[in-house]
């Protein structure tokens, strides 16, 4: 399929950017009492909607027990009392890849502020102390265009793995490619997620190897995945189908704009089909050390942990539900 003759033409009845001005996504940090929580996360924008969710919820003889803190707000945000548990207050993680390391680094401090991390991918590379990544929803992506874009609404994979690696029948060439083609912030889940699925690695995106793949940004600043907002008609970029779901139904903060989500392989993206091909277990990461220690144990872990009981609230926020919903065997070394 060549897609260069139709996106040239379609440049210039295009003009300018039609989407709206990007801003900051509303701030939804564990709310009502307790203000501080017993298991503290932070990380995967994809995720925090539905843990949000779940934070008012899930409970433990009647007390909330999950703080999960948006990956995009204020600066710093404090996670457990400073009365009982100072030190606490840190720079705000943004995305899975953050998230982790920000967990990570807690541990190894010992210093009690952060007791889970969100991930929209599954990273097993060694860490210390352990992490073990808990599935408890399934999620699918695709890509997102405008109504009037240039690029059809009906690719194959092989279509899309050809447009991510630049190839000049699809995306014109340099310097001024006809198709732009954007990959969410750097250490997001979806990111290194969506780079696996067309075949390419972060480290050539970084070096340049792409040229036509450009982060996700608007006039030089950085906008969060699943912000259908920069998107033009000339451009193409990964889309969580559960947070098209959710904003769409107004469960979270709408940031859609123009954006539409297209056909892969001929399965539609209109809802979370256990048939598409682009799907993702979606984790909370804990410390390997207490998959048997309360509370983590009973909020995290096995199908009939908490947070796997409230199936409806997964659904609520465009998830699937997951058939292994609370294993315990993805484990770094």
């Amino acid at each position: 399929m060549n897609l260069r003759k139709i996106i040239v033409a379609a440049v210039g009845a295009a003009g300018l950017l039609t989407g709206a001005v990007c801003g900051g996504v509303a701030v939804a940090d564990p709310s009502g009492a307790p203000t501080y929580r017993q298991l503290a996360g932070v990380g995967s924008d994809t995720t925090q909607g539905v843990m949000n969710g779940l934070s008012n919820v899930v409970t433990i003889n009647g007390t909330k027990v999950l703080g999960s803190y948006d990956a995009v707000g204020s600066a710093n945000i404090t996670t457990k009392d400073p009365a009982t548990t100072p030190g606490c207050t840190i720079a705000r993680p943004n995305g899975s890849g953050a998230g982790r390391t920000a967990l990570s680094t807690s541990l190894a401090a010992n210093n009690g502020c952060l007791d889970f991390s969100r991930s929209s991918s599954l990273n097993l590379a060694a860490a210390q102390p352990g992490l073990t990544y808990v599935p408890f929803a399934v999620d699918a992506v695709t890509y997102a265009i405008t109504p009037t874009s240039a690029v059809p609404r009906k690719l194959g994979l092989a279509d899309l793995k050809a447009i991510y690696h630049c190839d000049p029948n699809y995306v014109g060439t340099g310097p001024n490619y006809s198709l732009t083609v954007y990959l969410p912030q750097a250490g997001s889940g979806t990111r290194s997620f969506w780079e696996s699925t067309v075949g390419i690695s972060d480290a050539d995106v970084v070096a340049g190897v792409y040229p036509c793949i450009k982060d996700h940004t608007k006039d030089g600043a950085i906008v969060e995945e699943h912000d259908g907002r920069v998107l033009d008609d000339n451009s193409i970029a990964p889309f969580s189908i559960a947070q098209y779901i959710a904003q769409s139904s107004q469960t979270i903060a709408d940031l859609r704009g123009r954006a539409i989500l297209g056909t892969i392989d001929g399965l539609s993206p209109t809802a979370l089909n256990s048939n598409f091909g682009v799907k993702r277990d979606v984790y909370n990461v804990i410390p390997t050390s207490k998959i048997a220690t309360a509370p983590w144990s009973t909020v995290f872990v096995g199908k009939s942990s908490l947070i796997c009981q409230q199936t409806d609230v997964i659904n609520t926020y465009g998830f699937a539900a997951n058939p292994n919903c609370g294993d315990t065997s993805q484990q770094t070394p």
